[in-house]
């Protein structure tokens, strides 16, 4: 549990590039407004909102200059029964607003105070934190029908989240989905704000950014797990990108070592 702020740490990427989780991702906002890409739609967000990510689906937050909140990473096992499907409330009742945050307050509290019986602390918040969403998720009744092109997005961001690291082309996609590439990043750039082929992009970003920073993989396992031909090609796509190559976006990401 940390803070949006501490959360992304200087790196608004985490949350702005399009990505996928393998943990449920829970964000509470206090202050701001900005825009939130889930189930293949863009829409604006605000304060008190509950933005809810399960592992596996496609989420994109990006943050406004004054947005303040928190976020939960949440584990994805059988402990827990959270939606499926991801999900934007906007909390307008007070006494829903004042269960969420009575919820993520104690969880806080667990967390940083290592308190004795943590862990069974923190299972049953988490479990009355799934209870109290999916009981908002019954007030706030069933969701608009979603249009032809909602539903297209949809569906190729479902399959993106499963093949985006396997180098496949647009036109595979496309095929995918029985529709022509074109037609699939017509509807993308309707629906989601950006079309298919900066959708899978942004995948690739965030992933690679990721690993480059978290692990010391060598480049040449980066690139070859990301679905890139080679080393080189996944060099040019950095440096497209991030505007440098793999190398020293891993040196940048970590404090030089300094002799006492």
């Amino acid at each position: 549990m940390h803070t949006i702020a501490q959360h992304t740490a200087g790196a608004p990427w985490m949350l702005e590039l399009l990505h996928v989780r393998t943990h449920h991702l829970l964000i509470w906002t206090t202050r701001g407004q900005g825009r939130v890409l889930l189930n293949g739609v863009r829409r604006g967000f605000g304060t008190h909102n509950a933005i809810f990510a399960p592992a596996g689906k496609l989420v994109s937050i990006e943050l406004g200059l004054q947005v303040q909140g928190l976020v939960a990473l949440i584990p994805a096992d059988e402990r827990f029964s959270f939606p499926d499907r991801a999900q934007h409330l906007r909390l307008q009742d007070g006494t829903e607003q004042l269960e969420f945050i009575a919820i993520l307050d104690a969880l806080r509290r667990e967390l940083h105070e290592n308190r004795p019986f943590i862990e069974d602390a923190l299972t049953a918040h988490t479990q009355l934190l799934s209870v109290t969403l999916r009981r908002d998720l019954l007030t706030a009744g069933d969701l608009p029908r979603a249009k032809a092109a909602q539903t297209l997005a949809r569906a190729y961001g479902d399959l993106l989240s499963k093949h985006f690291t396997e180098g496949h082309s647009m036109a595979w996609y496309a095929d995918q989905l029985g529709v022509t590439p074109t037609h699939l990043s017509r509807v993308c750039k309707q629906s989601a704000g950006i079309t298919a082929a900066d959708m899978l992009s942004q995948l690739v970003q965030h992933r690679a950014r990721l690993l480059l920073i978290t692990t010391d993989r060598p480049m040449r396992i980066i690139a070859r797990d990301l679905g890139f031909g080679s080393a080189a090609y996944f060099t040019r796509f950095c440096q497209q990108h991030f505007g440098a190559p793999p190398s020293q976006i891993r040196k940048q990401a970590r404090p030089s070592k300094r002799a006492p």
